[in-house]
């Protein structure tokens, strides 16, 4: 049997870097896994930002392997990754959907946008801004990892538009796979936790006390036992599914 390799998703912002904690761990208890870029982010930034693009990057990853595929997404990444989950369920055998537990209606995303238009006409495009808030709300180790792929100023617009464009109920409604939506207790983006979870098929609720926003960075060894924690799930699943 094939274990599941897991593909990390990161949000707004930052890039493939901010996931180098969980990473390492998993390295270490033998495991694979690999973290992308969203077009815009890292590597790949002055790429734009589109519904398209995003699961294209995504599938582009999943695409590579013929193991079975864990999908970790956090807040922009989650909201995606269930995107991706919902149109290619054969392709993802278990999903962790952290921080991304509010729906995208079109007032607050519209409220979100102006807000980044604003931010990013100030003279260094709301750089300090960003900087100043993730360290004060992220531990030093968390803030290196946040920021070493580059901070992705000119993708925020684009990327709450596309996000705004994204139905997380119906899609959740739509994957038949296991399905782990995980908040930081502290987290603002948790309006809709109970509705999504009913949306699942096969969901559960996962707190992490003291964690924020940016759960996986603020508390990561927390973080990385849920996802060792599906992966287990994942890797008994597929223990129990006929030979084909």
């Amino acid at each position: 049997m094939d274990r599941p390799r897991v593909v990390f998703v990161h949000g707004i912002r930052t890039s493939r870097t901010m996931w180098r904690a969980q990473l390492d761990a998993l390295k270490a208890a033998g495991r694979d896994a690999v973290a992308i870029d969203l077009p815009g982010h890292g590597d790949r930034v002055g790429e734009t930002f589109t519904v398209d693009s995003a699961l294209a990057a995504i599938d582009d990853e999943v695409s590579r392997t013929d193991s079975p595929v864990l999908l970790v997404g956090l807040s922009l990444g989650g909201y995606f990754s269930i995107r991706y989950a919902a149109e290619h369920p054969d392709r993802v055998s278990g999903l962790v959907a952290a921080s991304c537990s509010s729906l995208p209606r079109r007032v607050s995303v519209g409220a979100y946008r102006a807000l980044a238009r604003g931010i990013h006409r100030l003279p260094d495009r709301g750089l300090a801004l960003h900087n100043g808030m993730a360290r004060r709300f992220v531990p030093p180790a968390g803030f290196v990892d946040l920021g070493a792929g580059g901070v992705a100023l000119d993708v925020m617009d684009d990327g709450l538009a596309a996000a705004g464009q994204l139905d997380p109920l119906r899609d959740l409604a739509a994957y038949p796979g296991p399905v782990w939506l995980v908040n930081g207790a502290l987290d603002h983006f948790r309006l809709d936790e109970s509705r999504m979870l009913r949306a699942c098929r096969d969901g559960r609720r996962v707190s992490i006390p003291g964690a924020t926003h940016l759960a996986s960075l603020v508390r990561p060894e927390a973080f990385t036992r849920v996802v060792v924690n599906a992966l287990e799930t994942v890797d008994q699943r597929l223990a129990r599914r006929p030979e084909q």
